[in-house]
């Protein structure tokens, strides 16, 4: 195997060791299906790097503890495309978030800014105090996924929200420093954990991690009918196939859609219902 690909295998073995604190040798299949799902549903991780995490623990259950290969390919089946819809938060929701479940500044100022410009985790944790672009309402992201760098879009509101947080906390070079050390980026696992500790406090249920915002900000984006390449670009997505998971209905607008069969007389005889 390539150098690459061993890393990335023992990296497997190893992540799935430290979720559980326990040896992978006596881990359960459901564990390990388990584990899995959480990958998908939490991380947030592309279906090709769950398939990769998928070869590296059945090569290590396989070759290492010699498990057949029923087994392990029953507890560890690759991956399709397409792992599950993107789980949006509404509008209501949003806003008891980012009022009720959000007492700390610094905590409400992060969370907004990743839901007012559709970022990723890492994105917003890595934003510096010049990607603020105020005479252009925008966001600068330099080396977003796949080395690339955007614009997206600034809000007035995030704007004001921005003044206020860096009037109390005066960040000089990371727009969102570590707690620890005013010289390194917020840690992701740190970003995480605001965003978990404000659904909490909001009473919101779970739809992921912190990168449903993301999810959200491009659902309310086209149904409020911007055009889905114009999306496309503020996610800074490649293809415009990824994008298109996100023209799905919600619930509450398929409740008010009629079906064309209620437009048909079916008892007395008189022409259909013109729509």
């Amino acid at each position: 195997m390539a150098p690459r690909t061993q890393d990335a295998y023992v990296a497997a073995v190893y992540g799935v060791a430290r979720h559980y604190h326990q040896s992978p040798e006596q881990l359960s299949d459901e564990q390990l299906k388990e584990y899995m799902f959480h990958l998908a549903r939490d991380k947030d991780l592309a279906y090709s790097t769950l398939n990769q995490v998928v070869s590296g623990l059945r090569c290590f259950y396989q070759l290492v503890l010699h498990r057949s290969v029923d087994q392990v390919y029953g507890a560890l089946p690759r991956v399709n495309k397409a792992v599950r819809r993107p789980q949006v938060f509404s509008l209501e929701e949003l806003q008891r978030l980012l009022t009720e479940g959000c007492s700390h500044p610094k905590h409400r100022a992060f969370l907004m800014t990743v839901y007012g410009a559709g970022l990723r985790l890492s994105e917003a944790c890595h934003l510096k105090v010049e990607h603020i672009d105020r005479a252009r309402m925008q966001i600068r992201i330099e080396q977003g996924k796949g080395r690339k760098d955007r614009y997206t879009l600034l809000s007035p509101k995030l704007v004001s929200e921005l003044d206020a947080y860096s009037r109390s906390f005066r960040p000089q070079h990371w727009l969102f420093p570590s707690s620890l050390d005013a010289q390194a980026p917020l840690p992701h696992a740190t970003g995480q954990k605001i965003f978990y500790k404000a659904v909490s406090r909001a009473g919101l249920p779970r739809k992921g991690g912190i990168h449903s915002l993301r999810h959200s900000f491009a659902t309310h984006l086209l149904e409020a009918g911007v055009e889905i390449t114009i999306v496309q670009r503020l996610l800074g997505h490649s293809s415009l196939s990824t994008t298109s998971t996100y023209l799905h209905v919600r619930q509450e607008r398929v409740a008010q859609i009629q079906s064309p069969l209620q437009r048909l007389d079916l008892d007395g005889g008189n022409k259909p219902t013109q729509p």
